[in-house]
């Protein structure tokens, strides 16, 4: 990918105003996605796996495609990849603004469900790497569309699921939502203008996304970073900031469900853009080859999303003050994480 300046002032200037406006248009996004689900009845983890995750998701969306066009194989699997135990970790982050354990408000095993679903793609990927490909038509590898059907399915199943679930959780905490409630406005703005105000967020997170990753980019370069590296903390971490700012805001209004499915929903997405990369790609199967680091990415994306499956099973669990033993595991896995890249970088 191209690079802004070889300026570094200009570029962390760049990188600064991308960020403040991908956080905003972020927390504005997460007010919304609440009220549009109140407004037109829907599910909020439905919102939030399929509506709140893709719009959140933009950034990483253009940086893989863009990536994959390029021939950028090593940025396209690190950046996905190393994206989902981040992501896992700005869930964890959240639970620091809830009351409790985040883990203990689902009203449902949808997030559970989620999550178990999440760890089956993540071991079909870890597969398909070790088999390499060995099957592929117009240069697109037979592992990519068993991805693609597997995230199909995985939607299909989630939302019959949430239709007719009979899992009924017990001491459940008091689902009051924090004291910061979304805008007035909102509750009196035409559905229309809510979902004007919807798209505009999302093109708002995809454009200053994407200046924010090629910010990030540029500024990784300069450092001397390994490629794999930066590929997996500082370019995962910029593209992860809408997530950051739309779970924080639904975590502080209360809105839990949003927030796990959107995590959740993004981590899901991560893996089934391994197809459009695919096609884009023209050097043969983008998962046919693979590297330590991109091996190790994945496991630690089972470890994290396993743990907080263990806490929305556990509904009595140990916690640290007002944080979940769970969000406090899922940090320290993935710090531990950071430190095993750089060694292998």
């Amino acid at each position: 990918m191209g690079y802004l300046s070889s300026s570094l002032p200009l570029t962390m200037l760049v990188f600064a105003i991308s960020a403040f406006a991908v956080w905003v248009a972020g927390a504005r996004l997460a007010y919304l996605a609440d009220a549009l689900s109140d407004r037109l009845k829907l599910a909020k983890s439905v919102v939030g796996l399929v509506f709140l995750s893709t719009a959140t998701s933009l950034p990483e969306i253009a940086t893989t495609l863009t990536a994959a066009v390029q021939g950028a194989q090593a940025l396209v699997l690190n950046n996905l990849f190393g994206g989902i135990a981040l992501q896992t970790a700005i869930l964890a982050m959240s639970d620091f603004w809830a009351r409790g354990a985040i883990t203990n408000y689902p009203r449902k095993a949808n997030h559970a469900l989620e999550a178990t679903l999440l760890v089956l793609m993540l071991g079909l990927v870890i597969v398909i790497l070790m088999v390499g490909e060995p099957f592929a038509i117009a240069g697109v590898g037979a592992g990519s569309v068993i991805l693609a059907v597997a995230y199909a399915g995985a939607l299909w199943l989630l939302r019959s699921y949430d239709e007719a679930s009979d899992w009924v959780p017990v001491d459940l905490p008091d689902p009051d939502p924090l004291p910061f409630p979304a805008p007035t406005g909102l509750t009196k703005a035409s559905t229309k203008l809510l979902t004007a105000q919807a798209v505009l967020a999302c093109a708002v997170i995809l454009i200053f996304g994407s200046l924010l990753v090629l910010s990030a980019e540029s500024m990784a370069i300069q450092s001397g970073l390994g490629t794999s590296f930066i590929g997996v903390t500082l370019l995962a971490a910029a593209t992860s900031l809408p997530e950051l700012t739309t779970s924080i805001t639904a975590v502080r209004m209360g809105a839990y469900t949003l927030a796990i499915s959107n995590i959740f929903g993004s981590n899901l997405i991560m893996l089934v853009l391994v197809f459009p990369a695919d096609i884009l790609f023209h050097s043969g199967p983008v998962l046919r080859t693979t590297s330590p680091i991109v091996l190790t990415s994945l496991g630690f994306a089972i470890v994290v999303t396993a743990i907080f499956l263990t806490g929305l099973l556990i509904r009595r669990k140990p916690r640290l003050g007002n944080v979940g033993l769970d969000s406090v595991l899922v940090l320290i896995s993935f710090v531990t994480s950071m430190l095993v890249y750089y060694s292998l970088r």
